[in-house]
């Protein structure tokens, strides 16, 4: 071994703690557990227009859930609530959900670590403490499964119908505001449908109403269709498929099957145990 050779090691070495002292030891922001930036309201605006650049198709205006991602504005969130779980969520992904990373072709236009922390501040400033939901989520099973028969079309933790979108994790992914909404005016956000950037869930649950040329009628929610063929889950929860052309009629509404919970029928107390109930079923309750 030649005596240049030897000495590459100990010049090596040198040049890392030159490369060290350079960078004065300070850590890149990815490194750091703790937001930079936490509570400058400056900081937060600039994460504002980060968050609807790349976040908000899938998490909504506001950060209050969209299409596909949950609501960010409650404290409790179901990958993580620290600062630092929130930032390998985004810039990683989540694996076995629809959350990409945060490199380019994945979340929007792609996101710096900078830019990133940006965005977890203002999820911050616009973050709820509290739900805004006070019921009594054992009595609310009882409601869901009994006289309120929501679980006659809707699943939660794989019991129920399956003529509405299943509710397991709605309470992590819709706000209070937007399952009450839901619960007292069930055909608003279907009838904006077509009008909406996101879709509320992947299936729209338009009602069809169709008759055979022998005349017996169906009622259901649209599970697939092309131009040629239509495929319902009618009322019973049975599946039919027809030919468009060998229908009598065919007419698709974006009036909900789901009733109107107004307080006569569903109290306030009932419909808060009902969403408490959700809430802990999001978490993981039962």
């Amino acid at each position: 071994m030649t005596e240049r050779m030897k000495r590459l090691p100990a010049i090596f070495a040198l040049t890392l703690f030159a490369i060290a002292v350079s960078f004065g030891g300070a850590k890149p922001l990815r490194a750091q557990a703790k937001n930079p930036y936490a509570g400058d309201a400056k900081m937060a605006k600039l994460g504002e227009s980060q968050f609807r650049s790349n976040c908000a198709f899938c998490h909504g205006l506001g950060a209050r859930g969209g299409g596909r991602g949950p609501d960010l504005t409650r404290a409790q969130k179901r990958h993580g609530n620290s600062d630092g779980e929130i930032f390998r969520n985004v810039h990683d992904g989540i694996a076995g959900t629809a959350m990409p990373p945060a490199t380019a072709g994945g979340i929007g236009v792609g996101m710096t670590d900078e830019e990133i922390w940006q965005a977890i501040t203002y999820i911050r400033s616009v973050e709820k403490k509290a739900s805004g939901i006070n019921g009594n989520p054992a009595r609310g099973k009882e409601l869901f499964y009994g006289t309120a028969a929501c679980g006659t079309c809707h699943i939660v933790n794989g019991k129920g119908g399956r003529l509405g979108p299943e509710l397991t994790t709605a309470a992590t992914s819709r706000s209070a505001e937007y399952l009450v909404e839901s619960v007292r005016t069930p055909s608003k956000r279907l009838a904006q449908g077509l009008l909406e950037v996101m879709k509320d869930f992947p299936q729209q649950y338009e009602t069809a109403n169709v008759t055979t040329t022998d005349g017996v009628k169906y009622q259901g929610v649209v599970l697939n269709e092309d131009a040629f063929t239509v495929q319902i889950l009618d009322t019973r929860e049975v599946l039919h498929a027809w030919e468009k052309s060998s229908l009598k009629s065919y007419e698709k509404t974006r009036e909900s099957l789901m009733p109107a919970y107004d307080e006569k029928t569903l109290p306030e107390k009932d419909l808060q145990d009902l969403l408490a109930f959700l809430a802990a079923s999001a978490e993981g309750g039962k």
